[in-house]
């Protein structure tokens, strides 16, 4: 018993030296720990105190702050209905945004999945939050009141068609509702006629209004509901044009803004642009003072983001930079190698089929190919690929076989029948002049009518205009006899046997009629008591 007790007492002994119990009150402390004294308490500053120490808070901005991100599309080489100005907007475009803070997305002669690919990668950057802005310059259709944008490549051949070629522009606002990031800017430059209305049933002009688009969205389309806006003379669309003038403005909200682009328009054009707003305060592409970067802290990563993207050379220096760069030359050079051998097959292809809606097919296909292409060389094979299938669709309309070629330059495609077809003008020529000297300007004329080249019936006089359009100052051609031995002509394929050409200009009684000199590129008139003595090239219009 009295083992039991001292073995009871020796357990109840270790617990105590054990246990961090408050046994006698106070803190707990181990056995085998010294106390620490509790840090002092820092002095609480009066109330006064505080309002003064505190920084002063920062102006709510009115520019929705927040990065900048945009997506910009041009579509300009289209099989059906081919336009001049999208991708040069589209560029102008994107370089002012990345100038105004946005991180660019540029898409230029976009196929479908290009388009529906870059759009996927825009909503996943909206969700980061801040400003979205969506621009596409090119082709754009209404059906049933649904507005599509036409990629590069879609075969549209009937309403349906649309659907699933083309891609509906509802995408782009839920896209942005996904996205939730409170502020988006939609601008259409898209108002074009719409090419494929031949084979439609019901064809409506222009865009149709959207009805329904998420809060804080600003839409601008390039002209009034049901019209069709210019695609323009100059580098620009009058649209687009406008648009960049006016952006750079500081201190103009983006209702001011688009007004101002308005006015410009209908007093130049007549086209007058439409604008449906659901913003619930106010954005400027450049605020007051112009300092849109560092309001929005965005300018500096902007510009970075956008040097990443565009594989641009000067990112950081050291080794990895190097080999970055040159993995990317590398990758850049496969997709050139790749693009010329499937343009070699594609000639090829061309060669085998046996009808000319194949042949078109093969380079419609083509097109699709290098549709995401952003390089001069891209630009060159898109070229050639639209001229190709201008030409072959020519022919099919006429209901004619296309002729052996003998020689293409690109510009100038010379056939097995005579006759030579300039591109750039879908003028078709005579191979040669007639070959000797006419004196009279309606015999020149009658000539020109009973021409049957080719096998077509409706060969002319052409006019001075078009003459000079042959006329190429660097191109000399001697022409051999005769005191003026050399012409200029811009083809080879087109044999001009005098400097003298007759044009169907005619002026007066005393006047026998218009005439071009292929050796100085100008026009004079033949009248009666002249040594001039022209000679005559057919030509028709190919359509």
């Amino acid at each position: 018993m009295r083992a039991i007790r001292v073995r009871m007492i020796l357990a109840l002994v270790v617990f105590l030296l054990s246990a961090p119990y408050p046994l006698l009150g106070g803190d707990v402390v181990h056995p085998f720990e010294v106390k620490k004294e509790p840090p002092a308490r820092p002095e609480i500053p009066r109330a006064d105190m505080i309002q003064r120490e505190l920084p002063e808070p920062a102006p709510r901005l009115s520019t929705a702050a927040g990065q900048r991100t945009a997506l910009v599309i041009g579509n300009s080489a289209y099989s059906s209905g081919p336009l001049k100005n999208p991708v040069n907007d589209a560029t102008a475009m994107a370089a002012q945004l990345r100038d105004l803070g946005f991180a660019v997305i540029l898409k230029r002669d976009a196929g479908l999945r290009a388009m529906d690919e870059a759009l996927a990668e825009f909503g996943d950057r909206l969700k980061r939050g801040g400003v979205g802005l969506f621009y596409y310059a090119g082709h754009g259709l209404q059906i049933g009141g649904v507005n599509y944008l036409v990629p590069i490549g879609a075969k549209i051949n009937r309403e349906s068609d649309a659907r699933y070629e083309a891609m509906d522009a509802g995408k782009v606002l839920d896209e942005m509702a996904n996205a939730n990031n409170g502020l988006n800017i939609v601008i259409l430059d898209a108002c074009r006629d719409n090419p494929f209305a031949r084979s439609f049933r019901n064809t409506a002009r222009g865009l149709a209004i959207v009805s329904n688009a998420p809060a804080g969205t600003f839409i601008s389309y390039s002209t009034s509901p049901g019209q069709v806006a210019r695609d323009g003379d100059g580098r620009n669309s009058p649209y687009t044009s406008a648009l960049l003038q006016y952006m750079k403005e500081p201190g103009i909200p983006i209702t001011d803004m688009f007004m101002k682009v308005r006015q410009k328009l209908r007093q130049e054009t007549g086209q007058i642009p439409w604008e449906l707003s659901s913003l619930e305060g106010k954005f400027f592409f450049v605020p007051e003072g112009g300092a849109h970067q560092a309001e929005h802290g965005a300018g500096d990563q902007t510009r970075k983001e956008q040097l990443e993207k565009d594989h641009s050379p000067i990112q950081s220096e050291g080794p990895s930079s190097f080999a970055d760069l040159k993995r990317k030359m590398a990758e850049k050079q496969a997709r050139e190698n790749q693009w010329s051998a499937d343009f070699e097959d594609a000639k090829k292809m061309e060669q085998m089929s046996s009808s000319l809606s194949e042949k078109i097919e093969v380079w419609r296909q083509f097109m699709v190919t290098v549709s995401d292409g952003q390089t001069a060389k891209s630009d060159e094979f898109r070229k050639y690929a639209t001229n190709r299938i201008d030409l072959l669709e020519r022919f099919r309309s006429m209901g004619k076989t296309l002729p052996k070629e003998i020689k293409n330059d690109g510009r100038f495609v010379a056939f097995e029948d005579g006759t030579v077809l300039d591109t750039q003008t879908n003028l078709m020529w005579a191979a040669k002049d007639n070959g000797y000297d006419i004196k009279d300007h309606g015999n020149a004329k009658r000539y020109c009518e009973n021409y049957h080249g080719g096998g077509y019936s409706d060969w002319r006089m052409p006019t001075r205009n078009e003459l000079a359009g042959l006329y190429d100052q660097n191109k000399p051609r001697s022409r051999p006899g005769g005191k003026f031995n050399t012409v200029h002509v811009a083809s080879d394929s087109i044999e001009i046997t005098s400097i003298w050409s007759w044009s169907s200009e005619t002026r007066n009684h005393e006047c026998n009629g218009g005439f071009f000199n292929f050796l100085y590129g100008s026009g004079s008139w033949s009248c009666p008591g002249d040594t001039v003595i022209p000679r005559v090239l057919p030509v028709r219009s190919a359509k």
